[in-house]
């Protein structure tokens, strides 16, 4: 997709700097992805926090590697 913005220059070059992409094009999509990824994280943390993950009573760890060496 093909988008004009108004970016400080900055914020650019310090993504073209840290995101170590060949071109802005790809420094951007490496920033972008990298920060969607921890949007998604946060939403998934703060999913968590309101309803955490519950272990069965009869759980053991012991009966889940004797299931993975099958």
């Amino acid at each position: 997709m093909k988008v004009t913005a108004l970016i400080p220059d900055e914020l650019v070059s310090e993504v073209k700097t840290k995101a170590g992409g060949k071109t802005l094009t790809d420094s951007l999509v490496v920033a972008l992805s990298e920060w969607v990824s921890l949007k998604r994280l946060k939403e998934l943390n703060e999913e968590l926090e309101k309803l955490p993950l519950m272990f069965k009573d009869d759980y053991s760890s012991q009966k889940v590697r004797e299931i993975n060496r099958r």
